[in-house]
């Protein structure tokens, strides 16, 4: 289980090398139509909708390892009670738990927009890249995030002593 777990950690480094190639590559664009627009008033046409798409893989590519790592913005008013009563592995399971299966709802919803948007044949507007492409991307990587917070929640109930030398 444990060699499992290394699997995953060292398969979670392709999703953070597309993050940081998508914000390289719009940090370029960026640069690119400034210095376009102000010296040459000719501004990038599809800047506006590969900053969109970029934008897209950008976030979507990390949900699923944000969401494991625990690296979204937290609140943590209840976390002295939960530690001084020894219930936050068990908190942090259920949290888990039911955040993975509650991403199905999103997951299906954007799959199904997606469909629509391939059915009905949209494309962006200048580079006519079809739309439910992104789509897709974005369904599956909520779908991940689901599997690996449930999975996440399973061995925080179950197994926590792998998580502990996961982390090593």
């Amino acid at each position: 289980m444990t060699s499992l777990i290394r699997l995953a950690r060292h398969a979670s480094f392709a999703p953070v090398l597309v993050a940081c190639l998508a914000l390289f590559i719009l940090m370029v664009m960026t640069f690119c139509d400034v210095i376009l627009r102000s010296v040459l008033n000719a501004p990038i046409e599809a800047a506006t909708e590969l900053t969109r798409i970029l934008m897209a893989v950008l976030v979507f590519s990390v949900l699923p390892i944000i969401s494991v790592t625990n690296g979204q913005i937290a609140v943590d008013l209840t976390d002295g009670l939960f530690h001084r009563l020894r219930l936050d592995r068990i908190r942090d399971g259920v949290i888990h738990l039911v955040s993975g299966i509650m991403l199905y709802w999103p997951m299906s919803r954007v799959w199904i927009l997606a469909e629509r948007s391939r059915d009905y044949g949209d494309v962006t507007e200048y580079l006519a890249i079809p739309t439910y492409i992104v789509g897709w991307f974005i369904a599956i990587s909520v779908g991940i995030s689901a599997v690996a917070l449930i999975l996440t929640g399973l061995l925080h109930l179950f197994a926590p002593r792998l998580l502990s030398e996961a982390l090593k």
